[in-house]
């Protein structure tokens, strides 16, 4: 792969800049910027051949107005000429995810999806939601749509198959059935209610419906409960009744449960006044397993062909993509496209687009979830730009603000800080731009919630200013909450004055008389506190918008105080995995008794090697 760079000082801008390319490309594929006079990127695209792609840009007419605009914009272009025309295409969607240019589409939200792990760590498999790399060992399904479809398959999957949920280190320290055993969500292997050859016979019944087969499973069940019923065992047929009604519930829930579609992505657009919604179903093991919409960033005058490979391209840039995409509507390159996604899985990804059949039924219905949801999204976003324009008229700020930045802190007596904020904007809450900060500072006294807003603060401005120092990608604030009075607002503009950064309003939001929910009271530098009126929606909005600030620090800090209270010495121990310290707190019965052991006693726990047993014996008592 060849780069070339070609920004001329003094060559003209537009039409004519484009035009001076021509003669140093030839019919090669690859990669091309168009960047504006400050060198920014305006535009990334591939050509299967440069020249004659280029060449396009270069005519004075026939161009849409958005590429009539980007290209009077253009003051300069960089090259990138590649072996394949496939790998062209992996490029650009790297290169869009990287630079983020103002004329492409641009998937906004990435986040990885979670999938079932049934773990084989244990000769008593447990099974759970993941989400993040495939590192455990077990057998993976998925992905689904959220978190909220991983839970209700896994609760339904509790009461048919009885599997445990519970940690490994759970499991070994229990001396008696819980709960869930009582309710019949688990067959309680913990205290031996179960034989290791019965509890693997219901993980291959699992493992049998997550890959789609569960008629065969339903069929067994349903013999089971009438040899139980001829029996007269009228408690165990019951129960049996019961996992069948509960796997009908988990189908029926599903909604969608193609036959002819084992697994695909049913990918489908719509396009509206500027706008795109894509509304991705999950089919897998002919299940659904839930869908998603996506908002990815469009602008006028633009074509679903060109959304649509944008968005698959970026989509599956970090995902495993399945065998076959269902798409809605055609796109230019489905040939490289489907070349790209076989090398990336490995085995053949089939690119259709169906007209008739179950797979055109599957289509219908994705489009009309991906119109009704644009349809709310514009409602929503209609109604934000309202709210935001009271919020700049009471805050008498210049503009309504593009971004609205929320801080909270959250600990007891000290324990376990943390600070978070959470982010506002046109579109609502943009909850993949929220960040959580663990307090570091070691000076700080409990409970000083000045010096953690300032660590947070200070953090939070010293990283824009290194990565956005211009100002120029969106990420700074227009606007920030602050969870206090006059004191807390005086103390956050200082800190903002030691760091260079004054031109950014704030105003303090507290609770006013009697800390009565309605009666807040807003106090900015150099202002009177003032108040809204009670029924005024600018002060349901900035009293969300404080809610969810808090929400969010309340449930970081108990993540990390539950972290903080399942841990134990082990952890910290080199060598000492989830296996070897299942294998020591089995032997010892707690980590304080590990500590304690003399080295023969270490050596002699199953799967402690003599060097290990040292390095383990060492790290306590040279600690102590």
């Amino acid at each position: 792969m060849n780069e070339s760079p070609e920004t001329t000082p003094d060559a003209p801008s537009g039409f004519a800049c484009i035009q001076s390319y021509l003669k140093s490309l030839d019919s090669s594929p690859g990669v091309y910027r168009m960047l504006d006079a400050q060198a920014r990127v305006l535009y990334v695209g591939k050509a299967r051949n440069l020249k004659a792609r280029v060449s396009n840009y270069a005519r004075p007419a026939g161009h849409s107005g958005r590429i009539a605009r980007m290209i009077s914009e253009t003051a300069s272009m960089m090259f990138l000429t590649t072996k394949t025309e496939t790998e062209a295409l992996l490029l650009e969607q790297n290169l869009i995810k990287q630079l983020k240019p103002k004329y492409n589409v641009l998937l906004r939200d990435d986040k990885s999806f979670p999938n079932i792990l049934v773990s084989a760590e244990h000769t008593f498999p447990q099974i759970k939601k993941h989400r993040g790399a495939k590192k455990e060992k077990g057998k993976y399904y998925g992905p689904f749509a959220s978190a909220g479809a991983v839970n209700r398959t896994l609760s339904q999957l509790q009461k048919v198959f009885l599997l445990r949920n519970c940690s490994d280190a759970q499991l070994e320290s229990r001396t008696r059935p819980c709960l869930l055993y009582q309710i019949k969500r688990c067959s309680g292997p913990c205290v031996g209610m179960i034989s290791e050859g019965d509890y693997a016979e219901s993980v291959r019944d699992a493992e049998r419906f997550l890959s789609g087969r569960s008629t065969q499973i339903q069929e067994t069940l349903a013999k089971q409960m009438q040899a139980a019923s001829d029996a007269m065992e009228f408690e165990r047929a019951a129960s049996l009744r019961d996992r069948i009604r509960a796997l009908t519930q988990v189908q029926a829930s599903q909604g969608i449960n193609p036959q002819g579609v084992a697994e695909a992505d049913v990918i489908a657009l719509h396009l509206e006044n500027g706008q795109a919604c894509v509304q991705v179903f999950f089919i897998r093991a002919n299940q659904n397993w839930g869908n998603r919409d996506y908002y990815p960033r469009v602008g006028n005058e633009i074509d679903e062909a060109e959304v649509l490979e944008a968005f698959i391209g970026q989509f599956y840039d970090t995902k495993e993509p399945p065998r076959q995409l269902i798409l809605s509507h055609p796109i230019d390159n489905a040939d490289l496209m489907s070349e790209a996604l076989t090398q990336k899985l490995g085995r053949k990804v089939e690119i259709v687009v169906p007209q008739r059949g179950e797979k055109a039924e599957l289509i219908a219905g994705a489009a009309r979830n991906a119109r009704e949801s644009l349809a709310r999204k514009m409602s929503e976003t209609a109604t934000q730009a309202k709210l935001l324009k009271g919020l700049a008229e009471a805050f008498e700020l210049e503009a309504p603000p593009q971004r609205i930045e929320v801080y909270d802190n959250s600990h007891i007596q000290g324990a376990h800080a943390v600070g978070a904020m959470i982010v506002a904007g046109p579109e609502g809450f943009l909850k993949n731009s929220y960040r959580k900060f663990n307090i570091k500072g070691e000076s700080l006294t409990p409970g000083d919630d000045f010096g953690m807003m300032k660590e947070v603060l200070t953090r939070r401005f010293k990283r824009l200013l290194k990565e956005d120092p211009d100002r120029d990608h969106g990420m700074w604030p227009d606007l920030l909450l602050i969870d206090g009075g006059a004191g807390q607002v005086s103390a956050v503009a200082e800190i903002m004055r030691e760091l260079g950064v004054e031109d950014i309003a704030m105003v303090g939001v507290a609770k006013g008389v009697d800390r009565d929910h309605g009666k807040e009271e807003f106090h900015r530098i150099g202002a009177r506190p003032f108040a809204l009126r009670r029924n005024d929606p600018v002060l349901y909005f900035v009293q969300r918008m404080r809610d969810e600030a808090h929400r969010f620090a309340i449930g970081t800090h108990r993540a990390k105080r539950s972290k903080a209270v399942g841990a134990t010495p082990l952890d910290d121990v080199p060598g000492v995995g989830a296996t070897r310290k299942r294998a020591l707190l089995a032997h010892f019965g707690s980590a304080k008794a590990v500590s304690r052991a003399n080295l023969a006693d270490l050596k002699a726990v199953d799967g402690i090697s003599g060097a290990l047993a040292e390095s383990i014996y060492d790290y306590f008592h040279e600690k102590g």
